[in-house]
């Protein structure tokens, strides 16, 4: 009993001092220990950006079926967007991580400042795209026109407010990379405790606040990440912190710019390639109706609130990557990739017998209707089916952006969902008349695949010897 006791004591005071973010430097001791430090604070900074989605899905499940259809078919053309954040967060995850484990914290503070002056101007323009073409996005989408009347100022918003998204992207993984992780979480909890406070008020109104019904979910969302970038930028400038921007940093270097773009090209290229594969899938899913679309959506929210939490564990290795291979220790690195795999199956294969077991009562936290309940039950339970694969693949994907070889990736997801999957949902769900089913079952094989063959060249090494 004594020794249970200290046991759970001792768990307790690691998760602590986790939080708090006092062990920066991953490049000697336990690899457990370091994998366990990182990824606490990972897995809670996912699961805050999770909790982003399905909170805005439980409030927005409230006002229409319409409602729930337009925040889908946004976030599936975001996801372009959010594939520019994330490449530029591969880059600077890979060059900040590579700087500190070489000792040079001041060329990690100068590629944090060129980082984040790309990234604005990035989201600035497409932003701008977004907003003035925000109905035509939607009707391309599949979208009726009952449903672009109710739900275009929802999508304007989302558009107009997205440096906010790229931003905390961006200026996140800055902070993974320097291993400075608690920050990150921190931001996240922030923009998240926000987003839940303001959404009902704003949607459903409260006093002279009025009902903006769906498009107080977007300003919702927008005020809160914003409130979350201005203490991300606060922490960037104070005297505590690893990566600390100073006057002498806010000048433009070409050099280091060219740096960034060249390593988040393959990033970018990455989620480019993965999101215009589910905005086809989408696509596909519109063909059979908006229950279809919704049933979809619903579940694809409850998987990315399990999923972010995995990828939690996939940054960490990501930060152990870079860090190490900056130290000189490539066995070290390569131990730890494989360390942090196991511990995501173990967590994703408990999730997927909940969502087996308890998908009903799950699914109808966010909705009523009988129809939208059975796709969304059928595509949860297929999709989880792929699990045991999705952790390893995560992880070795991103061990091979951590270490700054972000090429690789996006040649495995051309294979995979372009050449691959594309053609195998439109079989399946067309010619085969599996309808949305077949699209449920080409995820479900897709990532499954996308795992075997990312784990095969992997396992061949050449990852160790890129230079960034």
């Amino acid at each position: 009993m004594l020794s249970v006791f200290t046991g759970a004591k001792r768990l307790f005071q690691f998760i602590l001092e986790a939080l708090k973010g006092s062990e920066k430097d991953f490049t000697s001791g336990g690899i457990n220990r370091a994998i366990f430090m990182l990824s606490i604070p990972m897995i809670i900074e996912m699961g805050m950006e999770a909790v982003f989605a399905v909170v805005d899905l439980f409030f927005v499940s409230r006002v229409s079926v319409n409602a729930v259809a337009t925040v889908g078919l946004t976030e599936s053309v975001l996801f372009i967007i959010y594939s520019v954040a994330v490449g530029l967060s591969m880059a600077l995850t890979a060059i900040v991580a590579r700087r500190i484990g070489e000792k040079n914290p001041e060329r990690a503070a100068n590629a944090a400042f060129q980082g984040i002056l790309v990234s604005s101007a990035i989201a600035i323009v497409l932003g701008l795209i977004g907003f003035v073409m925000a109905d035509d996005i939607l009707r391309l989408m599949g979208g009726d026109e009952s449903l672009i009347s109710e739900g275009v100022g929802y999508t304007r918003i989302m558009f107009a407010g997205n440096i906010s998204i790229v931003l905390i992207f961006v200026i996140n993984a800055i902070f993974r990379g320097a291993g400075d992780a608690s920050i990150a979480m921190r931001t996240l909890m922030l923009a998240n405790g926000l987003n839940i406070v303001l959404d009902p008020i704003l949607i459903f109104g409260l006093g002279p606040i009025p009902a903006y019904g769906v498009e107080g979910a977007a300003i919702a969302t927008t005020l809160g990440r914003s409130i979350g970038v201005i203490y991300q930028l606060a922490s960037l400038f104070r005297d505590k912190s690893i990566i600390k921007l100073t006057v002498k940093n806010l000048v433009i270097k070409a050099k280091t710019i060219s740096e960034i773009i060249k390593v988040s090209i393959g990033g970018m290229g990455q989620f480019l390639i993965e999101s215009a594969s589910w905005i086809f899938l989408v696509r596909v899913v519109s063909i059979f109706g908006t229950e279809a679309i919704a049933g979809y959506q619903t579940s694809f929210r409850i998987i990315v609130f399990t999923i972010l939490p995995a990828w939690g564990m996939a940054n960490a290795a990501a930060t152990l990557v870079g860090q190490n291979l900056g130290a000189g220790h490539p066995d070290r690195a390569e131990k730890s990739v494989w360390h942090t795999a196991k511990y995501c199956m173990i967590f994703l294969v408990v999730v997927s017998v909940i969502f087996f077991l308890l998908a009903d009562p799950i699914i109808g936290l966010f909705t009523q209707q009988a129809k939208v309940i059975s796709i969304a039950k059928e595509s949860l339970q297929i999709i989880c089916l792929g699990y045991l694969f999705f952790a390893y693949g995560m992880v070795v994907i991103q061990a091979f952006n951590g270490a700054g070889d972000t090429r690789t990736p996006m040649a495995i997801n051309v294979g995979v969902f372009w050449l691959f999957q594309i053609p195998f949902a439109y079989l399946a769900a067309v010619h085969f008349d599996l309808r949305e089913t077949g699209v449920f079952i080409s995820i479900a094989v897709a990532h499954s695949l996308h795992a075997i063959v990312g784990v095969f060249i992997f396992r061949k090494g050449k990852w160790k010897k890129t230079v960034v």
